[in-house]
């Protein structure tokens, strides 16, 4: 490996240049060192004292080739998108159907991913970086990142049943944590709720809503954090401002 060896300033430990390149918090890539699954330079690696040079050195996890830069040659880029209904929340899809990377590709000569997940038929804001640190941080469990929706809902839930959501409600994976929830518009057949959570788990609101028996019809995440989408475009996207990067960095403290 180019880092081996004494004195080489730009050596960095593997779970570090790994977690830069946002493949997965520093702790779970120990772990996916640990079990044989990244390989540097065509050569397992399985040591966690091990060091790379990110600028020389070739790595793959699970077979990927990950793309690791030195830090001083990583300009890190922030992109807030307004992603419409239709667009996988990946980099890729094997089946060849549109990822939200297809409507940021004009944004950055770097390589950035989406943090954290929209499901396929939800908008709304949605963070690109190539900021790995901050991107792990603000999907870790511990930071509880608030994040604001509208959902359309079927029916008129009744107070006794947001109270549920309220408090936190059992789902089959586990309690949800106490929600902000708030009738903004009802209407014959149908009602309109913000709802704001601090968690993270997949389809978390229209798992929530089917609890009480009143399905998610529609589904935007109006606020991501400190972002938000007034102004943008469904389908558009912008460059975070430094107040913004300021107020997402302050969430983490």
């Amino acid at each position: 490996m180019g880092a081996e060896g004494e004195g080489n300033e730009k050596s960095e430990r593997l779970q570090k240049a790994l977690a830069r390149a946002g493949v997965a918090s520093r702790r779970a890539a120990e772990l996916m060192i640990v079990e044989g699954r990244v390989r540097v330079n065509d050569r397992v690696v399985t040591e966690l004292g091990t060091k790379i040079d990110p600028g020389r050195d070739q790595v793959r996890v699970d077979g990927r080739q990950v793309h690791v830069l030195p830090p001083d040659e990583q300009t890190k880029v922030y992109f807030l998108l307004n992603k419409p209904a239709g667009f996988l929340t990946t980099t890729k899809d094997d089946r060849g159907r549109r990822t939200v990377m297809d409507l940021v590709r004009a944004a950055s000569e770097a390589r950035i991913y989406p943090v954290g997940r929209l499901d396929y038929d939800a908008e709304g804001a949605l963070l690109l970086t190539n900021d790995g640190e901050l991107a792990n941080q603000l999907t870790h469990p511990r930071y509880h990142v608030p994040k604001t929706y509208m959902a359309k809902v079927k029916g008129s839930p009744k107070e006794v049943e947001l109270d549920k959501l309220r408090r936190g409600i059992y789902l089959e994976d586990g309690p949800t944590k106490p929600a902000h929830v708030e009738v903004i518009e009802k209407a014959r057949v149908n009602t309109w709720v913000e709802i704001t959570v601090t968690e993270g788990r997949n389809r978390l609101i229209k798992r929530m809503f089917w609890r009480i028996q009143h399905p998610v019809l529609k589904l935007v995440r109006t606020k991501f954090g400190a972002l938000d989408t007034d102004g943008l475009r469904v389908g558009d996207y912008r460059e975070l401002e430094r107040k913004e990067l300021q107020q997402l960095r302050a969430l983490l403290d």
